[in-house]
């Protein structure tokens, strides 16, 4: 049974030498979408998350909304697994696939082909089902011999391609999505919008962050309003 429940979960991190630095502690907390709770010394302690919870179960098409800052990164990257809660617990049942900043475990150095087994290694896919997937992936980036070649002579927007193409090759139990339909050229957008829609179809938990209030309307039947830490559920009709 396909499964994500928050219970009381709260991130926490140090960023040492920043007292007295006002500018820098402004910085560190609209980067991580949280709050610099308290100083002491030289170590100013960040809350991205406070006291969160929440339960995710099969067939939930979950919406993160929230301005720029307010924490809908920080929350996917705690979904994932990436960050660790400092208190309260996290269960999570079935497999997860990400689609979140660009290059996201990708190595410049490694080629197309070799980036291709290294991030859906990471996504816990078997050898035998990334070889079944191969011809998938090469048709939807149209890549061709520069698959060959290593990413770091890719253009942002191939290397857009071939992350997408990988993530969404797969088809994971949870799926988080961090606004992916906003990059690439109109046509990769069209035809990234209509390979996400097959895919939200297959998947027993989707979570989505974006600005966009008609893309979360369209997909989402559940609404969570990110602010600084705080996450609140909030029905569609609050959403302009």
């Amino acid at each position: 049974m396909t499964q994500l429940d928050f219970k009381n979960v709260t991130i926490q991190y140090p960023v040492y030498n920043t007292r007295s630095m006002s500018l820098r502690n402004q910085i560190v907390r609209i980067g991580t979408g949280g709050r610099i709770e308290s100083e002491a010394g030289h170590v100013s302690i960040v809350t991205a998350l406070k006291d969160v919870s929440f339960s995710l179960k099969e067939g939930d098409a979950v919406a993160l909304i929230g301005h720029n800052g307010a924490g809908k990164s920080t929350m996917l990257r705690t979904m994932a697994g990436v960050y660790a809660p400092t208190a309260g617990e996290i269960v999570r049942k079935g497999r997860v696939a990400t689609v979140l900043e660009l290059g996201a475990g990708m190595d410049p150095e490694l080629t197309g082909y070799e980036n291709i087994v290294r991030m859906s290694v990471l996504m816990g896919v078997s050898m035998r089902e990334i070889k079944e997937r191969i011809a998938d992936i090469e048709e939807f980036t149209q890549l061709g011999d520069f698959l060959k070649l290593p990413v770091r002579t890719y253009s942002s927007g191939m290397a857009t391609r071939l992350m997408f193409a990988v993530t969404t090759s797969t088809r994971p139990d949870i799926l988080l999505v961090d606004e992916i339909f906003g990059t690439g050229d109109a046509d990769f957008q069209e035809k990234a919008k209509k390979r996400m829609e097959d895919l939200i179809e297959s998947v027993g938990i989707f979570v989505f962050a974006s600005h966009n209030n008609a893309l979360v309307k369209g997909y989402c039947n559940r609404f969570f309003r990110v602010n600084h830490g705080a996450v609140e559920e909030i029905s569609r009709d609050d959403i302009p």
